[in-house]
């Protein structure tokens, strides 16, 4: 019983170190773009932390429709952010036409859920 314990826990620890050997760059920085990031991985970075931040924001509110509109906004609007980025930068004209309507669907979306947080929102 003593050596498979002893087994178990030194396999956890390789687990443990292999992982931490294995961490990709922007795990270690996750607030902030790396001097190495090429202008499109930083904008997604931006986009990404900010649309998060608000996200998050939204766990403030009590009234749960108004706490699901708060936090779906942000996530559609860094939706549309990142599709910008795509078509800014991505080739591929499948991924592009995606993101035209991934702009589109959200954008009517955004809308709506401002619209509707201007009269539930009373905090």
């Amino acid at each position: 019983m003593k050596k498979l314990m002893t087994f178990i826990t030194l396999s956890a620890a390789a687990v443990s170190i292999c992982a931490q050997a294995n961490e990709q760059p922007h795990q270690a920085h996750m607030n902030m773009p790396m001097s190495t990031d090429s202008a499109m991985q930083q904008e997604l970075i931006q986009g990404m932390n900010q649309m998060h931040q608000d996200m998050m924001a939204a766990s403030q509110y009590k009234d749960p429709d108004v706490a699901f509109a708060a936090g779906m906004l942000p996530h559609h609007i860094g939706a549309v952010k990142m599709a910008e980025v795509e078509l800014k930068y991505g080739k591929d004209p499948e991924m592009r036409k995606l993101a035209e309507n991934i702009i589109n669907a959200q954008q009517a979306e955004i809308e709506q859920m401002q619209k509707w947080l201007k009269v539930h929102n009373k905090k």
